[in-house]
């Protein structure tokens, strides 16, 4: 049955100003026969959402099309009811605020929108989501450092069960081996006891955390909402959960690597970490006359660490806080790259600086030379602008921080047992906007094994591990994604009679959404899928669809613009944008009035990964001059909102170039950018020089045909 489809157009925002409504309204009531066809000075008002409203009940339709503003803006306002089809094009932001008003092209590209709009609501549908069978609410907590008990005890907090697995025979993690805690309220002059008895005491609170000591996880199955873990110890126990928590920690950095730095020379050159412990065995321990911190001890070098680990200065700090207050007459020396104290942390680092016994020198070590009673230190670059000798009893390294392994999660995923890494081994995730995001959808990194960090920063980052985990599963129960497409109720359908069993697919989902058969046969699981379409954008045979982004829907789009012919001198440029940064960065071009040519025609995609390369076959076909994608910027500073989206349009477009020779057309007629979010003054500049180079190529021979 044909959708029976309502057309709304708002001349408000200056759009009636820009474009003759009325002709546009024509493309609706001609071209398409929409009987049902409106211009409103303001749907966005209460009249204009009752006029809605009202035709909605009146003429029974089925879906709605407005023409108005961007669909990013007012999606409280357009909110109808669930059975209604909605479809928004974009008159404002990307026609008339950046477009010339009452221009012919103008008018030419409101038209064309509506088109596109009108297409693609005869090839989508409403989604139906996919709830998995038996969704579980409870939440297993891998690790039971302060991390993972801190975990444990906000998702209890919220009335969730939670299974607090730990290998080791106690909960505690490193602070077991903790002496004192360096202070973080006011005034910043005294140490603290660690947090590790309080928070015992508050898990012995919560009848619904479960701790299990001394047990492995043997095995993780299934998608959100449906985990299914096997545990180890001595016996197998099996549990569903909705939602995962990963909290392993970390562990110091070898310092057997160190034997520069006098390491394995003598007993008297150690790490923070063997100090701590120590002095943690024996608080009387007798400490000797000279200590020696060395800072970045293999951190933030290239030949070892090359990140800052975070933790090291903070804990340097406490145990020279501590070495004076248990031993005054110890002179203690510390020798740094940089002293980083985030935020109040500068405090303590203040009322360290204080004590005269305390020397702070900035300087790189030269030479160590181990003596028997005693070890002589040569640092050069000083801050007092000479290098200086230093004679010392004990040295201690301020080694760094590596993440414990995720390959004890054993999760049965084809891609791996772990969580996907960074090179440096942390857990990788969308570092700048989902922080806690796994490529492992239901599974969320907290604490150290995520990023370095300190105890205040582990217990903060476990919060919000784990209040994504409850949103993951909430999510997941309503057949919803989670982010970057949050309350995306679509997901992929295969049509599996045309698989080939190429393994594109499953190869390239950066979110492990799909197992596969020792064929090659892909296996979805559709509660880990993030929505992103780069498994359709992957498929060769196009069986790959959701009921609202398609192979049909896009290329329909592609089809109903009207392509001027060769003489006219109208050049048509087909521009995809990802959703994530160069949509919303076209959107800030027109709320700045920033001006471009009126000769693209922008389709949004979900990612960059998400093209097909029949789109672009399809876009040569009917006549297109070029095609300019715009998607997030990778690289190690930005990121592809769906990790590898945009390098994946990078290597394809040798798929794309096979396009263009088989077709016998310039390589120039696809061209691919790389945006950030705030990069909104770049848009007019990348659309109007890639125009130029269109124009100077010529148009398409295959127009007219």
């Amino acid at each position: 049955m044909e959708t029976k489809t309502g057309v709304f157009i708002c001349s408000g925002c200056e759009i009636g100003n820009c474009i003759n409504a009325e002709l546009t309204r024509n493309v609706a009531t001609d071209e398409y026969k929409v009987a049902n066809a409106v211009i409103h000075p303001a749907l966005c008002s209460p009249e204009g959402y009752d006029l809605i409203l009202n035709n909605i009940a009146e003429n029974k339709l089925d879906a709605v099309l407005i023409a108005a503003c961007s669909p990013r803006v007012k999606t409280n306002v357009f909110d109808f009811n669930e059975n209604i089809l909605l479809e928004r094009v974009n008159l404002r932001e990307q026609l008339a605020w950046c477009f010339e008003p009452n221009d012919e092209d103008t008018q030419m590209a409101a038209d064309d929108y509506l088109r596109m709009g009108l297409a693609k609501v005869k090839t989508i549908k409403i989604p139906t989501p996919y709830i998995a069978e038996n969704i579980s609410s409870q939440i297993l907590v891998a690790g039971g450092g302060v991390s993972g008990m801190s975990a444990a005890i906000e998702g209890a907090k919220a009335g969730y069960t939670v299974h607090l697995v730990e290998k080791e025979n106690t909960l505690g993690g490193k602070q077991k081996d903790m002496y004192k805690q360096y202070p973080s309220e006011a005034p910043f002059n005294k140490l603290t006891e660690p947090v590790l008895g309080n928070m015992l005491d508050e898990i012995k609170k919560y009848n619904n955390i479960e701790v299990y000591t001394s047990t492995a996880i043997q095995e993780i199955n299934g998608e959100p909402g449906a985990f299914d873990v096997k545990l180890q110890n001595g016996s197998v126990q099996e549990l569903r959960v909705g939602a995962v928590v990963a909290a392993m920690g970390w562990k110091p950095y070898n310092p057997n690597n160190l034997t520069h730095l006098g390491y394995g020379k003598s007993k008297n050159v150690i790490t923070i970490v063997e100090f701590e412990k120590k002095v943690k065995e024996n608080p009387d321990l007798k400490l000797p006359k000279n200590i020696l911190f060395i800072q970045c001890a293999g951190s933030r070098d290239k030949d070892h660490l090359p990140y800052c680990s975070s933790y090291c200065c903070s804990t340097s700090l406490k145990q020279t806080k501590y070495i004076r207050d248990l031993s005054p007459d110890s002179s203690v020396f510390v020798v740094y790259k940089d002293i980083r104290t985030l935020g109040l942390g500068e405090e303590f680092y203040k009322e360290v600086q204080k004590d005269d016994q305390v020397f702070f020198t900035k300087g790189e070590i030269d030479e160590v030379f181990v003596q028997e009673e005693n070890i002589e230190i040569k640092v050069k670059e000083t801050l007092l602008g000479e290098d200086i000798s230093l004679s010392v009893d004990l040295v201690i390294l301020a080694t760094g921080m590596i993440p414990a392994s995720t390959e004890d999660l054993n999760l049965n995923y084809r891609q791996g047992k772990g969580l996907p890494e960074l090179k440096y081994n942390f857990s990788d995730s969308h570092f700048i906007c989902f922080p806690y995001e796994t490529r492992r959808t239901g599974i969320y990194a907290a604490g150290s094994v995520r990023s370095p960090m300190d105890i205040s920063a582990c217990l903060e980052d476990a919060s919000g591990a784990m209040f994504k985990a409850i949103q993951c599963i909430e999510a997941t129960k309503r057949g919803e994604a989670v982010h970057p497409r949050s309350g995306d109720k679509s997901f992929p359908e295969l049509f599996m009679d045309r698989c080939a069993d190429c393994k594109r697919c499953t190869e390239e989902c950066p979110f492990g959404a799909y197992d596969e058969t020792e064929k090659g046969t892909p296996l979805p699981n559709t509660s880990r899928c993030r929505r992103c379409g780069i498994c359709l954008g992957s498929c060769p045979e196009r069986i790959i669809s959701f009921s609202d982004y398609s192979i049909n829907s896009i290329s329909a789009m592609i089809k109903a613009v009207e392509i001027p012919d060769e003489f006219e001198e109208k050049p048509r440029i087909l521009v995809f944008v990802c959703e994530n940064d160069a949509y919303p960065a076209m959107d800030m071009a027109g709320i700045k009035r920033l001006k471009y040519s009126s000769y693209v025609r922008v389709i949004p995609v979900r990612c960059l990964g998400s093209i097909n390369k029949v789109w672009i076959s399809d876009a040569l076909s009917c006549g297109y001059d070029g095609i300019l994608q715009i998607g997030c910027k990778p690289g190690d500073d930005y990121q592809c909102h769906f990790i590898h989206g945009s390098e994946l349009t990078q290597t394809r477009s040798e798929n794309f170039q096979e396009t263009l020779q088989s077709m016998m057309l310039e390589p120039e007629r696809i061209s691919t950018e790389f945006v950030e979010i705030t990069d909104y003054h770049k848009i007019p500049e990348l659309i109007n020089n890639y125009v130029e180079i269109i124009e100077d190529i010529g148009p398409n021979p295959f127009k007219d045909m």
